[in-house]
């Protein structure tokens, strides 16, 4: 099935987190770093859950079984319980036209979590359409190392760039182009200043001259 990749802004909004073993554990934080106001909704809840809860303010925790009136009000939803209780999750959320990420359970999921990659505020996402999330992870991996060590001065390159199309009106087909030359021109500076450095190394380590002797 053909999947629509978007990254959603959950800052403020109310997301609902059905399950509260070790797998929710490790949705509930990326949730939390979003800035979602998070719910979960479990009868046991893991002491990780519980850790979360007390340091984020952001966090409710709801001790008893799920309840189709649990994902009202709400923006996004994760399952990640038994199968049984995904699919009356997924029954409720789909009545109301919310998307439902139910953890390694195909048949109840109607959206897919990727393997993310982070870093200097480029964020990547990767999925597998819910089939090979290994894959996905073992492939996030490879990503981390390809990325370069100053991507932070190619962002800051690239908004720098950015505030002048804006302000001179740069169509959209014009940019990539410009954006390409700025990062080889920012790279071309690195080269310089590298070779620069070096040079300099090399000039203070030497040793001096011998001195002619008189004959």
């Amino acid at each position: 099935m053909a999947v629509f990749p978007v990254f959603l802004k959950l800052e403020g909004r109310q997301v609902l987190v059905v399950g509260a073993g070790p797998v929710a554990a490790g949705k509930v934080r990326p949730l939390v770093d979003a800035g979602a106001r998070v719910t979960v909704v479990a009868p046991d809840v893991a002491e990780e859950i519980a850790e979360i809860a007390a340091m984020a303010a952001t966090v409710t925790i709801v001790r008893r079984a799920f309840q189709p009136s649990d994902v009202d009000g709400v923006w996004y939803v994760v399952a990640a319980a038994p199968s049984d209780v995904n699919r009356a999750v997924a029954r409720a959320a789909e009545s109301r036209c919310l998307f439902v990420n139910a953890v390694d359970d195909l048949e109840s999921a109607s959206a897919y979590a990727g393997a993310i990659v982070q870093k200097a505020g480029v964020t990547i996402a990767m999925s597998t359409d819910g089939e090979a999330p290994a894959l996905a992870g073992l492939m996030r991996e490879a990503l981390e190392v390809l990325l370069p060590d100053d991507l932070d001065k190619w962002m800051a390159c690239a908004q720098e760039a950015r505030r002048g199309w804006l302000s001179q009106g740069v169509p959209m087909t014009e940019r990539r182009p410009m954006l390409l030359q700025a990062l080889n021109d920012l790279y071309e500076r690195k080269r310089t200043t590298d070779n620069t450095d070096n040079t300099e190394k090399r000039t203070a380590g030497a040793s001096p001259p011998a001195r002619l002797q008189p004959q």
